[in-house]
């Protein structure tokens, strides 16, 4: 089963820049978004050409027109779908969706940011606790489970470009990091750590300073899998060719 995880800060922004073309040529059975900013009813004429390459879709939209909310399109009918962690101020914002399959479950999660200031980021703590609760729950009742999406939030000083400069930053902030410490603590593997060590990979750049095409990133985006699917990780890479976004995609590839 490939499994790819993309923030697309905008799925109609991505579209008109060929994200569709990309999708096709992925060949992907899972494709986990965050930061829709849309409604389906929007893209009718796109998902006419996504459902014409075999995809089923499913999407959890925020409350709030143009902002957060995620989706998933995959080629194999989930026996069960699930909207939300039933918390009522992250499902406003549409931050995750789960489709359930006979061997595997695979989540699309947008972690809130907390760079606009110490609101936003004591809601992403908040975030951090309950729905930490909420997968550690989870992780029982669905053992193989993928938690795919952005987490807006580098482990380790190797997942930044510069760890030194942005050790008050967050997404980078000691209790976050701790926060990602306990998470693979608590049963889950870092399904690109696991099998690339190597620095320098990043998934998200900021749109200043050039700071894609020098490759001063962070990498924030994830496919965390159960321990029980760590055996089964075939393969996991980061795709930085594929430019729709502010972010670019994560691959994982299981043996299922």
């Amino acid at each position: 089963m490939k499994i790819i995880t993309y923030n697309v800060n905008g799925i109609r922004s991505a579209m008109t820049k060929g994200w569709l073309s990309w999708l096709q040529a992925t060949d992907a059975d899972v494709i986990c978004l965050q930061e829709i900013k849309a409604t389906p009813d929007v893209l009718t004429e796109y998902l006419l050409l996504v459902n014409q390459m075999g995809y089923q879709h499913y999407w959890y939209p925020a409350e709030k027109k143009g902002y957060s909310g995620t989706a998933i399109f995959t080629k194999q009918t989930p026996k069960h779908v699930e909207y939300g962690c039933g918390i009522a101020d992250f499902d406003r914002e549409g931050r995750n969706l789960r489709v359930d399959f006979e061997d595997v479950s695979v989540m699309s999660v947008y972690f809130p940011s907390g760079s606009s200031g110490d609101e936003r980021q004591g809601f992403k703590y908040r975030f951090l606790d309950e729905f930490g609760a909420y997968l550690n729950q989870l992780k029982w009742a669905y053992p193989k489970l993928v938690v795919s999406g952005d987490y807006n939030i580098c482990h380790k000083p190797i997942d930044i470009h510069n760890p030194k400069s942005n050790a008050n930053s967050s997404g980078f902030l000691p209790e976050e990091r701790a926060w990602m410490d306990e998470f693979v603590d608590s049963g889950f593997v870092d399904s690109f750590r696991h099998v690339n060590k190597e620095p320098h990979n990043y998934t998200w750049w900021s749109f200043r300073a050039n700071a894609r095409a020098k490759n001063l990133g962070w990498r924030i985006d994830y496919n965390m899998v159960t321990s029980e699917l760590q055996s089964q990780i075939k393969r996991a890479a980061i795709l930085p060719e594929a430019k729709h976004s502010d972010h670019c995609p994560v691959l994982l590839e299981l043996s299922i």
